[in-house]
């Protein structure tokens, strides 16, 4: 079986176990203290950070290695992910402690590329919201390449067809009260 075949995560009910798309796509954080800034709040580019991170656990979780998709010491793979456009939208102010619930919404969009998009929650809250864009190149020469095989198949079993079922209802952001 190949890496991330059939989305199957032996740490999640066992070898052979087919999981839902749920358990790569839906994450859990704590906003922690170096996350904030002077002010007690979440300073503004940690939300960049936790869409990386949350992708990499997603991708984790799902059964791809990350020396599949990252370089390493002994490693470099065949292709580079690099991230090409990002966006994020803040709706509400995160203090440390708050628990965040991070969806992931990936979507592939041509042969070469895709994007992520992310949707964060707090206590039922919308919270923020932030999007990144990957194009898939060869590293050497820096030109574009289809995307990895572990990465076609991360992107159709997280199709909306197949986790639509697990999305839970969310509060509308509304703007904090002055």
């Amino acid at each position: 079986m190949q890496p991330g075949e059939g989305a199957i995560n032996p740490k999640v009910g066992g070898p052979g176990t087919r999981q839902d798309p749920a358990d790569w796509l839906e994450l859990r954080r704590m906003v922690r203290f170096g996350d904030t800034d002077a002010a007690g709040v979440m300073q503004f580019h940690q939300l960049l950070r936790w869409c990386h991170e949350a992708w990499e656990e997603s991708l984790e979780r799902f059964g791809i290695a990350a020396a599949e998709i990252f370089p390493t010491p002994a490693a470099t793979p065949a292709r580079a992910l690099p991230v090409v456009h990002c966006d994020a939208d803040y709706r509400r102010p995160l203090v440390c402690g708050a628990p965040l619930q991070i969806r992931l919404e990936p979507q592939r969009l041509e042969a070469s590329s895709f994007e992520v998009a992310y949707r964060f929650t707090s206590e039922g809250r919308e919270v923020a919201r932030a999007r990144l864009r990957h194009v898939a190149i060869d590293p050497t020469v820096r030109q574009r390449q289809a995307l990895p095989d572990v990465v076609e198949r991360w992107l159709a079993a997280s199709a909306p067809a197949a986790s639509s079922a697990s999305a839970a209802p969310v509060e509308p952001a509304t703007p904090p009260a002055e």
